[in-house]
């Protein structure tokens, strides 16, 4: 074998350490290479997979972006902003590399694909996470869920309102109201529905009898007490024991009880009853919220004497704000009718009306006009002075012949004359549509019973006391046709005015809850 000589020898071993050394190289750049690629490849992917996820979780907390930026600052928003922005640059490199990097590419198509179904994916949870999560509940106090449920009774009446037919289009089981008696018919039956609905009275329990939760159930001031026995009874459906659930509180007070105790006979002032009833508000006022918050609007009381109104202006807010349900409705003494509601003054000598309704048919009347009753103010003077013993057909009386019935004379007459006395308030006026008689109003300042609802006009005549020595002449004025009209409709009245011993729909009682329901739909409390 021939040995190589020395270059050769040479020779090889620099190609052998070449080799080598390209060897070593390989083996330790290879390896970094290709983690090199790795961690290329995986870290974007890593970053991609919470950015986005991030901020629709903060999204979709319930803030705006503006108030995100507020909160936790701009700079995660330009972090996600600049990762989208890198990817997409990091993207369009890899689409330019050879196909020796095809892997890494398509590695990160698929992160780009993988960051498109993330976004969808977020989208998707962003809709579910919104609809989970509902929007803040406004809570209504029980006072605002109260006014909500009056706005929505005032749009039905007026919505009712706009019906003029003279026949109510609502059907009721016991009476429909028709006919001309009514300003609208449709518009009080809507009303009244809507009061049977959602009207409670809360009755203040303060108080001793007689002088509260007590009043008489006969003679002349009988309906201040039948209305507050009424209100006091336990199965009442209109009285609640809860205050929150009330839409009126009432002052169960008796004026008719406190003038029976606390006046002196004889003596010319009632401040002993001003200051009872002062002394009563200042109670209620500091024991409840209701009256400070409302300045006594949606209070009432009720009173058939003629010192009730003199007695609440002894509290002016009682006076000028509170609903005051008053036989004495005298304009000219501070009665207000938008607030204010005028009572029927109701004489029951028995405490009953038994025997006192209906009267004979008009054609059995011989009797044009007729009064009786004793010299009590200024009216009755100068009806006295024209008409007594002066005419057969107005027949006035300042006191009636032994031999001679009050009730047969009403049920003989076709007019009963009803002058005021002292005060503007006469029994005289139901007694005549008790006995159907047409009633004459002679008055000055005098809001009727019930006027907001009832068309006096169709069913009584009124006359200013001016015309007093005209009666007879403005009587038969009117023609028998038209009195026939009148008298009919008085008999239909009549539902409205009765005294019943267990309230009935309609009847006096729920004619005066009506109308101070009405007076509350004219309020609005903040």
């Amino acid at each position: 074998m021939r040995l190589p000589n020395k270059k050769q020898l040479q020779y090889s071993q620099s190609t052998f350490w070449s080799s080598s050394s390209f060897l070593v190289l390989l083996l330790l750049i290879l390896p970094l290479a290709v983690i090199s690629v790795l961690v290329f490849t995986l870290a974007p992917a890593s970053t991609t997979s919470f950015s986005p996820v991030l901020s629709r979780k903060v999204g979709v907390s319930g803030y705006s972006d503006s108030s995100v930026s507020e909160s936790t600052g701009t700079t995660d928003h330009i972090f996600i902003a600049n990762e989208t922005i890198q990817l997409g640059y990091q993207r369009e490199q890899i689409r330019d590399s050879s196909s020796s990097d095809s892997l890494a590419a398509n590695g990160t198509i698929l992160l780009v694909q993988e960051q498109e179904d993330i976004s969808k994916q977020n989208e998707s949870e962003e809709v579910t996470v919104t609809s989970s999560m509902p929007e803040p509940v406004k809570r209504y106090s029980k006072l605002e869920k109260l006014e909500a449920s009056l706005a929505r009774a005032r749009s039905s009446i007026r919505e009712a309102a706009l019906v003029r037919n003279l026949t109510s289009v609502h059907q009721d089981p016991d009476y429909v109201p028709r006919g001309p008696i009514y300003r609208n018919a449709n518009a009080f039956h809507r009303s009244y529905l809507e009061m049977e609905k959602l009207f409670k009275i809360y009755v203040y329990e303060e108080g001793e009898p007689p002088m509260f939760h007590n009043g008489p159930c006969k003679n002349i001031y009988s309906t201040e007490g039948r209305f507050i026995h009424e209100m006091e009874k336990k199965n009442n459906v209109y009285r609640t024991k809860d205050p929150e659930k009330a839409l009126v509180y009432f002052l169960p007070f008796s004026v008719v009880m406190m003038v029976e105790y606390l006046y002196v006979p004889g003596a010319h002032e009632i401040n002993a009853i001003g200051r009872s009833l002062v002394d009563y508000i200042n109670i209620i006022s500091n024991k409840y919220p209701f009256w400070n918050r409302s300045l006594g609007a949606d209070h009432f009381m009720l009173s058939c004497h003629d010192w009730g109104p003199r007695t609440s202006s002894f509290v002016p807010h009682l006076f000028n704000k509170s609903i005051r349900v008053l036989c004495n409705a005298n304009t000219s003494e501070g009665f207000n009718p938008s607030k204010d509601a005028s009572l029927p003054e109701i004489n029951l000598l028995t405490g009953e009306v038994t025997g006192l309704i209906g009267g004979p048919s008009p054609s059995h009347r011989s009797v044009l006009a007729f009064f009786a009753g004793r010299l009590h103010g200024h009216i009755r003077r100068l009806l006295l002075e024209q008409w007594k013993n002066k005419d057969e057909e107005v027949q006035v009386y300042d006191q009636l012949p032994k031999n001679v019935s009050y009730n047969k004379m009403l049920r003989n007459s076709k007019y009963c004359l009803c002058p005021s006395g002292y005060e503007v308030a006469s029994p005289r006026v139901v007694e005549a549509i008790y006995a159907e008689c047409v009633p004459v109003l002679i008055s000055d300042s005098y809001v009727a019973p019930f006027s907001d609802v009832l068309n006096w006009k169709s069913f009584s005549v009124q006359i200013e006391v001016k015309d007093i020595p005209n009666i007879k002449k403005i009587l038969m004025g009117i023609s028998q046709r038209q009195y026939l009209r009148m008298q009919r409709r008085i008999k239909q009245v009549q539902r409205h005015f009765v005294v019943n011993p267990t309230p009935n729909r309609f009847d006096v009682f729920h004619m005066t809850l009506h109308s101070i329901w009405l007076r509350r739909l004219n309020i609005y409390l903040h």
